[in-house]
């Protein structure tokens, strides 16, 4: 069957398409190109006091938010023309893969195994796992004290509840939630005695109920939180280190620290050294 000129010349230029789609089209898009046009996309937790939380009026505060506004200004993007999406921790790197966010700052703790998915600038902080108890515990004082069958509250398949049961108290009686917010309404109303995960989370807790909640002990972990981007996006990450440690250069680090977190009494830690991974 004889196929006309145009037929062919159809099939070719669909077949052309195809591949430029398949070998490039996964490659544009960079935070970069984003920021050029004004305008990015920034992935945070919308849940965590202090870190990262959407309001009742619709605004966001926390840590998190200030280190992703001062970035997001290096990048030539004004606070108002950032829009920030929800970014529960299981779904950050297909976050960042699809390209449904330019960067994520998100209490996102710097591994081997999402790096082998995503890139990471940072850290521009160094967390560890601690303590929440109510304000008058006299007994809980740090993970040794955690004796006597105490009742410790996380997240549902995390690691730090598992984490103080087969390192530290082997009796603990854990109880594990969906969310961390549940576990603090435990602790308020006297269902467990602790709350575990990072501590500058229960920081963010202890901030959100003044005189209420205090963080014990001292953190018996290393969590390096980084800004997750799109894997292979090295001249954003390269920018985006150049932005935090400007940001712990000038003073703007520790004023957002403690105009968030440090409302709770926690104490500001040193800044971390940016490690360009």
């Amino acid at each position: 069957m004889r196929i006309s000129r145009a037929l062919r010349y159809g099939v070719a230029a669909l077949a052309l398409a195809l591949t430029v789609t398949a070998c490039g089209g996964g490659d544009e898009g960079s935070a970069l190109d984003s920021a050029k046009d004004g305008k990015l996309t920034v992935g945070i937790k919308f849940d965590q006091p202090g870190l990262g939380l959407r309001t009742k009026d619709g605004s966001y505060s926390g840590f998190d938010v200030e280190v992703a506004k001062y970035v997001a200004e290096k990048l030539g993007v004004k606070p108002d023309n950032i829009t920030f999406k929800e970014s529960p921790s299981a779904q950050r790197e297909t976050l960042i893969e699809n390209g449904q966010v330019d960067f994520i700052v998100a209490t996102y703790s710097i591994t081997d195994k999402r790096k082998e998915k995503v890139d990471f600038a940072g850290p521009y902080y160094v967390a560890g796992q601690s303590l929440l108890v109510k304000s008058d515990n006299t007994e809980i004082t740090g993970v040794e004290s955690l004796t006597g069958n105490k009742k410790l509250c996380s997240v549902k398949g995390s690691t730090p509840a598992q984490n103080v049961k087969e390192k530290y108290a082997k009796d603990v009686q854990l109880q594990e939630f969906d969310t961390y917010s549940l576990c603090v309404e435990a602790l308020r109303n006297g269902s467990v005695d602790a709350v575990t995960t990072d501590d500058i989370i229960l920081a963010g807790f202890a901030a959100q109920s003044p005189g209420q909640l205090k963080v014990v002990g001292k953190p018996f972990t290393t969590e390096n939180y980084g800004i997750g981007l799109k894997k292979g996006d090295t001249e954003t990450r390269g920018k985006i280190n150049d932005a935090i440690e400007e940001m712990i250069k000038d003073g703007s680090w520790s004023k957002a620290f403690a105009s968030t977190v440090g409302s709770s009494g926690y104490p500001a830690p040193q800044p971390p050294a940016v490690n360009r991974y």
